[in-house]
């Protein structure tokens, strides 16, 4: 993630783009879209499933020392599965994307950017631990710019990530989403909310 400094860049440079057009824009930055909970409890029970085979098959352990087993691999298993990481690497990358993708809904519309008149709002939801980024665009601010540049952006600012530049690649995008905002949504006097914060870390 990033420091206080680097947020505060960010927040910055958010409000330059914004000044240059009457599109709203925030920016949220998540660690993770989901705990992925389930998944240790899944593959734990699974590796239980499949511990006694080989026991029944090479030894002639008894019924319930075998019991024994399968409930030591589950709860080892289970232990070693729950370290975030691997909860990540377990979990499909499709499973991912959802999470990500429906987080990124819920946040468009918990920071008020659907309530929107002009109906001009963008957000940026970035999730740092599935590697994912969105945009998510009101109804006119969907029209007017094409998907192809929105998808630009995300891939610029996914390969600006990479480098582990977190905070510029996000300076960056602000940028960029304000000059493709500005081209269509003019800034108007009154027309931004004056939104106490566009940059969000969860």
């Amino acid at each position: 993630m990033i420091n206080h400094d680097e947020a505060a860049r960010i927040e910055a440079a958010l409000r330059a783009a914004q000044s240059r057009t009457s599109g709203e824009i925030v920016f949220v930055l998540a660690r993770a879209s989901s705990n992925y909970e389930i998944m240790p409890f899944v593959w734990s029970a699974l590796l239980a499933l499949i511990a006694p085979w080989p026991l029944l098959q090479l030894t002639e352990i008894s019924a319930e020392r075998i019991y024994l087993v399968q409930l030591t691999v589950f709860l080892v298993a289970l232990v070693i599965l729950t370290l975030p990481a691997l909860r990540l690497a377990l979990t499909p990358a499709r499973v991912r994307r959802a999470n990500a993708h429906r987080a990124a809904l819920e946040q468009f519309a918990l920071r008020g950017l659907a309530r929107g008149g002009a109906r001009s709002g963008v957000l940026l939801y970035v999730s740092s631990a599935e590697r994912f980024a969105r945009i998510i665009a009101d109804e006119a601010a969907a029209k007017a710019i094409p998907q192809k540049d929105w998808q630009a952006l995300i891939d610029q600012l996914l390969i600006d990530m990479k480098s582990g530049a977190t905070a510029e690649a996000l300076i960056g995008a602000a940028t960029r989403c304000g000059d493709l905002l500005a081209q269509h949504f003019p800034p108007r006097d009154g027309a931004a909310r004056p939104f106490p914060h566009r940059f969000h870390m969860i």
